[in-house]
């Protein structure tokens, strides 16, 4: 996945370019998340999730500000309340925050989509909708990763960081979702115009057929 790391230099460079000039509340917010490269998406919406105490998966006025300042978002406090107004579309002072990361995700082709939930189901192989280490263990090779090859890593060392890198860095918990894994690529996605280089990319890199 080494192109991953340019494609997210690359995307970070360009999304701190375009937030000067943004003036949309949704998209100044998207741009700040994709400034931090492919999982910027996926850790606010972890923030989110640890900050939601009721697990009822909404986000009140309250909660959401905070949010938005724990993870770092530069945003006036007025401009805040009108993206919270933005989002809450039947009044009711809660948002939904499945809603709110999608709409927040960066728009993708149902191609890509596609290719992306290929990937995460040959990963998923208890097909739980959950991948662990368990699952990686017949996918993905430890032995080829350099610090296994060094005797720095054993192979659990080696999968555990491999599904950091789809983790949020507030809350690793070793397991990556769907809905994580599609935030990630998301991420991804943004930064690569041509559907079929993305295929081809996620096809190489995942050996999917």
């Amino acid at each position: 996945m080494a192109g991953t790391a340019r494609h997210d230099r690359e995307m970070a460079t360009n999304a701190k370019r375009q937030l000067a000039a943004c003036s949309d509340p949704v998209e100044r917010l998207r741009l700040q998340c994709l400034a931090r490269g492919s999982s910027g998406i996926k850790g606010l919406g972890r923030l989110f999730r640890i900050m939601d105490d009721d697990n009822n998966r909404t986000l009140d006025m309250k909660e959401f500000l905070k949010g938005l300042n724990d993870y770092g978002v530069l945003m006036e406090k007025d401009e805040a309340i009108g993206l919270f107004q933005q989002f809450d579309r039947d009044g009711s002072g809660q948002i939904d925050f499945d809603e709110f990361l999608i709409t927040l995700r960066p728009p993708m082709s149902s191609a890509r989509k596609e290719v992306i939930m290929e990937a995460f189901r040959k990963l998923d192989r208890t097909g739980d909708g959950v991948i662990t280490i368990e699952d990686l263990q017949g996918v993905y090779n430890a032995k080829h990763h350099p610090k296994y090859q060094n005797g720095e890593w054993t192979e659990e060392q080696v999968f555990r960081k491999f599904l950091d890198s789809f983790d949020s860095p507030y809350d690793k918990d070793g397991k990556v979702t769907k809905e994580e894994f599609m935030n990630y690529y998301a991420g991804v996605s943004a930064s690569i115009d041509s559907d079929i280089y993305f295929i081809i990319m996620m096809k190489n890199a995942w050996k999917l057929n």
